[in-house]
């Protein structure tokens, strides 16, 4: 079996030694029979007879090159050399025959070579153990004499120093003595010094500080004097003044009601309404007039009521005038009545004064019995919280290693989620686009098949990059209706529909909450033309007849006597909730702390609203009292109305001017009257809010006040720890409620904010937009006057860094721009200049505010790309010239945005040139995508030109000469028959190529992290098909193909660092390969090696290793093959790994990609346009 494994046989004949199945017996007749009729004999006679061995010229002098001799080896033809070869080794002609392609020799001259070759390498062995021995005992001699030599000088400057640190430690001993001396004498004469000055300082300090003593007593007595006689003398004041207060307050108060009484009784006779009204028909007049000219202005009706109001406070403060005398006449009278009513009051209040002491002796008294059991729960508190915290050390002692190895564990998780997540966006990216290419292509089959002979007519408005466009939009006023939509989803098919299906779901909710807008802000519309409408007083003066006037005042009674019965019912109403909450807060003053203040501000509400009632009672009985005085007059009006018409000869008779005057007066009152009246009903309003408002305050007041009352008693029969806890919850509670409803109250204002600057947008907006037209206008007088030159120069005091095109221009742009441009062109200009020329296209619509021109711009941008990137789908240079370009406007639109994380390297010019009006976060967005595609695209193209060098140069290839001709006993390779063609690769190949890719994208300005990731996704590339042929082909499984694999690795790791490629992880991705290559090298006989082994390949899986070693080929008879035991070995000791059950690395795996931020230190009015790309009609700002 060992022969057999050895070897490589084509089959295997299997003779039965005997028919009697006995150990140990063989029969020589029964075996040659089986020979026999097998046809082994026939088969080694013919082999005898014929050429049974054969080699190919190429394999036979790698094979037996060591035969060779030296001045054969100048010879370059190979078959010239073997046949030298074989004639000075095999004297006889007929042992070989020379063939096209191949050489034939007869049975046993291949064993005769074979055993030639390994006495040359057996002789060549003796050498090289003659040379390394001698070698080992020359270095074992000349360690021993450098050992000696170290000894001696080591003993001699150890005498040496021994005799040097003698004579240190004499001299050190001297100094020591000196300075100890010294420092002892210089000691007791400071001990002695400090001391008498601590004592001179002390006598002197005694002295001064009795002095200071004396001074300071004798101040502060003077001071307590001052103060305690000021004291003494402000109180005997302030007694005297209160008491005078209070009497003269009694004595007012009284007056005040009799002279009020008096006017109430005086203001409902006719005198005084007699009196009221003299000077007034004057003052009704001029009133008459201003609200005529008010309502012919069109004023509001507030100016009414301040003219009505003036009025009354001068009657007001006439009453006051007279009720100040008659309290100055009659205040003598009153004298000792009011000190009686003062003498009750104040014993009320001592009354009051000591209940309240006693209710206070009460709560200081159950507030220190708390105040005790707190500090003994604070106390055991304190306790428990030491113990807590010595426990909580040491289990933090004995946790920190552990949270330490979770904190690294934890986060390798969230880097490796955040791979996975940006890699399966990717993913979803490239499968977008690959089914947005297979659509495109269907359409196009679809175009092609509906095609008719005759000629078909396209919209002449459509524009062929427009038509592609499922970006969204900047503007939202433009939303499509849903039968264009189903027609659009017709048309476009139903792919294209599930794509855009998420744009339309947006727009679509965009649309909801315009439409809700616009019927709140309708409803709002009406209620304000409602209060209009309700504002505008009558433009003329009423000339109805006596029965409308009648029917007005009967309507106004009506209304007068509504409102009084409405109004007697709030009052009651509110004296009922004054006793209420009274009572409830005199039942729960000790439950409840927060109740009082809360009971004083309903308490002032309400004592504000019924004041404010009072004044509007008085005034309605003045107008009330004016009522009746015009409609006597009205009357009376009626009854002279004949004579009137008697003597209609006599227009300046006395009486038919009082008559006008009356009617004049009494439209003059109805008006007031009906704006009282409506005035009079929104105080009414108003005031049921409050008191419904009220109400509800007050029922959260009671619920507050009985929740705090059953918390309370809970409490009480809880344990003092229990009682602290639950107080600790309650206020957590409280205090999580107060901050939800401070946040709620931070979002409505954060709400409002965002409203109020939608309208300073809008307004800002309206003024750019009329600078801009302002702008236009100014920029096309100067067009038709100034003519067009040629080129576009650069103008460097006026230009700002943005260009100026038409809209008719567009598509030239996009074709001069984009669609046409090729990269050699831009050769020596600025890299990436067709984005920094786009985005100052950009800036100028963004500046004179067009959204169109905008979304336009981007949409054609973008689709002009992708064409691009289609018609040059396999061109390495375009896609890099366009990715590069496509990143870089991605980094303007995030540099220039605006946003304050993408500003901080700006100068403070380049912060000029941000745009001002739009915000593209969703192009940025689109753009971003657009990159990854291209990106993926240009590994495509790069994987594409590689692959076909990737086996031939790292496998195939003699990297070191000499060492791939060692093949193994009985190799074939698999040639045909043909002469030699050599297609193959070699390293410098595939280093050439990278070079070229390198240099391509560093021309082209590409970010340098975007380049190493594009080398790390190749090397990974070239690590997984090197590593996957390795694992399926047995004849490169060898010694001498781990070295070449190493040595190749070893290049392109130099090639990386020349390039300061290094820190990219492309080394990391060879990690697999680079240990397959040290597998190949390594022992494979002692458990000894497999622990080496196992440690040594962590990035490979057990089932690569194991594949490896079963396909190892050994070199020649001098090393063994792997045994199975030592394979079973390696699989036991990994049988712990969790390793993926797959055998080859995906070489399609592609590594996520990230576009880190990488602002441009250019500025735009710096950037020179070349003629070469024919933007003639672009026009410099």
């Amino acid at each position: 079996m060992e022969t057999l494994n050895a070897t490589t046989p084509h089959y295997v004949r299997c003779i039965k030694p005997n028919d009697e199945k006995l150990p140990f017996h063989f029969n020589p007749k029964r075996a040659v029979q089986q020979l026999r009729a097998c046809g082994v004999l026939e088969t080694i006679r013919i082999s005898a007879a014929g050429y049974p061995s054969r080699w190919s010229y190429h394999d036979f002098f790698n094979r037996y090159r060591v035969l060779v001799k030296k001045r054969d080896l100048a010879n370059s033809d190979k078959k010239a050399i073997c046949r030298s070869v074989l004639e000075s080794l095999i004297k006889d002609p007929d042992k070989f025959q020379f063939g096209r392609t191949k050489i034939f020799f007869r049975a046993g001259q291949v064993a005769y070579l074979e055993k030639l070759r390994a006495d040359k390498f057996r002789a060549a062995t003796i050498m090289i153990q003659k040379a390394v021995r001698g070698w080992l005992q020359k270095v074992k001699y000349r360690r021993l004499k450098g050992a000696t030599l170290i000894l001696q000088r080591y003993c001699r400057g150890y005498l040496a120093r021994r005799l040097a640190k003698h004579l240190r430690r004499t001299r050190a001993a001297v100094v020591l003595q000196k300075q100890y001396r010294m420092q002892r004498a210089r000691r007791a004469y400071q001990r002695v010094r400090r001391a008498a000055v601590v004592i001179q300082a002390f006598a002197r300090g005694m002295f001064v500080r009795r002095i200071y003593h004396q001074v300071l007593r004798e101040h502060k007595a003077t001071i307590i004097q001052k103060h305690v006689r000021g004291w003494m003398a402000r109180r005997r004041f302030q007694r005297l003044r209160g008491a005078a207060v209070v009497i003269q307050c009694g004595f007012r108060r009284l007056k005040a009601k009799q002279a009020l009484k008096a006017l109430r009784i005086e203001a409902r006779s006719a005198e005084h309404l007699k009196r009221l009204n003299v000077g007034m028909e004057n003052k009704i007049v001029q009133l008459q007039r201003k609200i005529d000219d008010q309502n012919k202005e069109l004023k509001t009706l507030s100016e009414q009521l301040s003219a009505i109001t003036s009025t009354h406070t001068m009657e007001v403060e006439k009453l006051k005038k007279e009720v100040a005398c008659y309290q100055q006449s009659q205040g003598e009278d009153r004298g000792p009545q009011l000190q009686e009513e003062v003498e009750s009051l104040r014993t009320e209040l001592q009354r009051a004064h000591s209940e309240r002491k006693v209710l206070e002796d009460t709560h200081t008294r159950e507030k220190d019995e708390l105040r005790k059991r707190v500090a003994d729960l604070e106390q055991e508190n304190a306790l428990l919280k030491n113990e807590k915290e010595q426990l909580n050390n040491q289990i933090l002692c004995q946790s920190k290693d552990e949270f330490a190895q979770n904190s690294v564990k934890e986060n390798l998780m969230m880097k490796k989620e955040l791979e996975e997540e940006r890699s399966r966006y990717q993913n979803l990216v490239k499968e977008y686009s690959r089914l947005e290419q297979r659509y495109d292509n269907l359409r196009d089959e679809m175009t092609i098949l509906k095609q008719t002979p005759g000629h078909r007519r396209n919209p002449s408005n459509q524009s062929s990059l427009e038509s592609d466009s499922n970006y969204p939009s900047i503007s939202t006023s433009e939303v499509g209706d849903t039968e264009d939509t189903l027609q659009q989803v017709e048309e476009i098919g139903l792919e294209k529909a599930a794509m855009d299906m998420t744009v339309f779901l947006k727009l679509q909710k965009r649309v909801r909450e315009l439409e809700q807008e616009r019927k709140k802000l309708q409803v709002q519309l009406e209620k304000k033309e409602q209060q209009d409408g309700k504002r505008v007083p009558a433009d003329q003066p009423s000339n109805d007849s006596d029965l409308d006037q009648d029917a007005d005042l009967a309507y106004n009674s009506l209304k007068r006597q509504e409102l009084e019965s409405e109004n007697k019912k709030l009052k009651n109403e509110l004296n009922e909730l004054r006793k209420a909450v009274a009572d409830q807060a005199s039942e729960h003053s000790p439950a409840a702390a927060g109740t009082p203040d809360s009971y004083s501000l309903l308490l002032n509400q309400l004592r504000v609203a019924n004041e404010e009632l009072e004044v509007r009672k008085e005034e309605v009985l003045i107008l009330r009292t004016q009522i009746v005085s015009a409609d006597q007059r009205r009357l009376a009006g009626k009854g002279s109305e004949p004579n009137i018409n008697a003597r209609t000869s006599w227009p300046n008779s006395e009486k038919h001017v009082d008559q006008e005057d009356a009617i004049e007066a009494y439209h003059g009152v109805c008006q007031t009257n009906r704006l009282l009246e409506a005035q009079l009903q929104a105080q009414s309003r108003e005031h049921e809010e409050e008191v419904d408002n009220l109400k509800a305050q007050l029922e959260a007041l009671k619920e507050e006040m009985d929740r705090q009352q059953q918390t309370f008693c809970q409490t009480l029969l809880l344990s003092p720890e229990a009682q602290v806890e639950f107080g600790i919850q309650q206020e957590m509670s409280r205090l999580t409620n107060e901050n939800l409803d401070l946040k709620e109250l931070v979002e409505k204002l954060e709400k409002n904010e965002r409203k109020l600057k939608k309208q300073l947008k809008i307004y800002m907006k309206k003024v750019q937009d009329l600078e801009a037209a302002q702008a236009l206008a100014q920029s096309e007088r100067k067009r038709h006057e100034l003519n067009r030159q040629v080129t576009v120069q650069r103008k460097e005091k006026d230009f700002q860094g943005m260009l100026e095109y038409h809209k008719e221009d567009e598509a030239l742009l996009i074709r001069n721009l984009v669609t046409e441009l090729k990269p050699q062109v831009l050769a020596g200009a600025v890299p990436c200049l067709p984005a920094y020329i786009l985005y100052m296209c950009l800036r100028h619509a963004d500046y004179v505010n067009d959204d169109l021109k905008v979304h336009s711009l981007l949409t054609s941008t973008i689709n002009g790309i992708k064409k691009v990137l289609k018609k040059h789908n396999e061109d390495f240079e375009m896609t890099s010239f366009w990715l590069s370009n496509t990143c870089r406007l991605l980094h303007c639109l995030k540099q220039y945005s605006g946003d304050e994380g993408f500003m901080t390297q700006n100068t403070a010019k380049q912060n000029e040139h941000c745009l001002k009006n739009f915000d593209l976060t969703e192009y940025r967005q689109v753009l971003s995508d657009l990159s990854i595609q291209i990106y993926q695209q240009l590994i495509k193209i790069a994987e594409g030109l590689l692959q076909p060098m990737i086996v031939s140069a790292m496998l195939e290839n003699e990297s070191i000469q000499g060492l791939s001709g060692v093949k193994p006993t009985g190799y074939r390779k698999r040639t045909s028959s043909m002469p030699e063609g050599d297609n193959s690769y070699c390293l410098e190949a595939i280093i050439r190529q990278m070079n070229s890719f390198h240099t391509v994208m560093c021309d082209q300005g590409l970010d340098p992290e975007i380049i190493l990731q594009v080398f790390r996704q190749l090397f990974y590339m070239i690590n997984a098909v090197t590593l996957n042929n390795l694992l399926l082909r047995k004849d490169v499984c060898s010694w001498s193909t781990g070295m070449q694999l190493r040595y190749n690795i070893s290049q392109l790791e130099e090639w990386l660092r020349g390039r300061n490629l290094h820190q990219s992880g492309a080394v990391e991705t060879m990690e697999p390969l680079i240990q397959a290559a040290q597998l190949l090298q390594l022992k494979k006989k002692s458990p000894e090696d497999a622990e080496a082994i196992c440690s040594l390949c962590t990035a490979l899986s057990t089932q690569q290793i194991v594949k490896i070693l079963n396909l190892y080929t050994p070199l020649n008879e001098f090393e063994e093959r792997v045994t199975v035991a030592f394979i079973r070995t390696i699989q036991a000791q990994l049988q712990d790994r969790n390793d993926p059950q797959q055998l080859l690395l995906d070489f399609k795996h592609m590594f996520p990609v990230l576009f880190p931020f990488n602002p441009s230190s250019l500025t735009m009015d710096s950037i020179h346009i070349p003629a070469c790309l024919n933007l003639e009609f672009l026009n410099e700002v």
